[in-house]
C-alpha cells in the first residue's frame, strides 16, 4: 500500500549488506515500492558479497556500492538516512507507516521488521545526516544504540 498525501522529504537508503548479501536482493525488491512512490532518493549498499551479484543489482535496482558505511553517508545525497541491515525484512505496512511518519516531523526512528524488535534480523534507523556524521567510525550498531532512548519504534 503506498503512502497517503505527500511526503515532503526523500530519503537516502543505505544498505548493509556484509553479513547477509545473499538476502539483499528481496530487502531490494521491498524498497522498490518506496522508489515509485518517490520517497528513495538512491540506493547504496556498503559491504561485501559476490561481485557479480553487486553487479547485476546496481544495474538492475539502480543501487551503488560504497565500501564503507562512512562514505556511504559521505555520498548520500538526502539530509535524511534510512540505514537498514540486508536481512531485515520489511512488513507489508511499512511504506505507510514511515510517510506517516515523516509528514508529521519525521524525528529519528527504529524500522522495526518482520520479525519483531528482538528479532534476530535486527531493525534499521531513520537519522538525520547531521546525527550520524558526528559518530567517530559510525556501525549499524552505534546508530541504533544512539538513537535507542529517543527513537519511535515503527513497523
Amino acid at each position: 500500500m503506498a503512502a497517503a498525501g505527500p511526503v515532503a522529504a526523500m530519503l537516502s537508503v543505505i544498505v548493509t549488506a556484509e553479513a547477509a548479501s545473499d538476502r539483499l536482493p528481496v530487502l531490494l525488491a521491498q524498497l522498490a515500492s518506496a522508489a515509485v512512490d518517490g520517497l528513495v532518493r538512491e540506493v547504496l549498499i556498503v559491504g561485501g558479497g559476490p561481485a557479480k551479484l553487486l553487479e547485476v543489482l546496481r544495474e538492475e535496482m539502480g543501487a551503488e556500492l560504497a565500501p564503507s558505511l562512512v562514505m556511504a553517508i559521505s555520498v548520500a545525497r538526502a539530509e535524511r538516512l534510512l540505514i537498514l541491515p540486508a536481512s531485515l525484512r520489511l512488513r507489508s505496512d511499512w511504506l505507510e507507516s514511515l510517510g506517516r511518519h515523516l509528514r508529521g516531523g519525521g524525528a529519528g526512528a527504529l524500522i522495526v521488521g518482520e520479525g519483531g524488535p528482538f528479532s534476530r534480523r535486527g531493525h534499521g534507523v531513520l537519522i538525520g545526516r547531521q546525527a550520524v556524521a558526528g559518530l567517530a567510525q559510525p556501525d549499524l550498531k552505534r546508530v541504533r544504540r544512539q538513537l535507542a532512548r529517543t527513537a519511535v519504534r515503527l513497523a
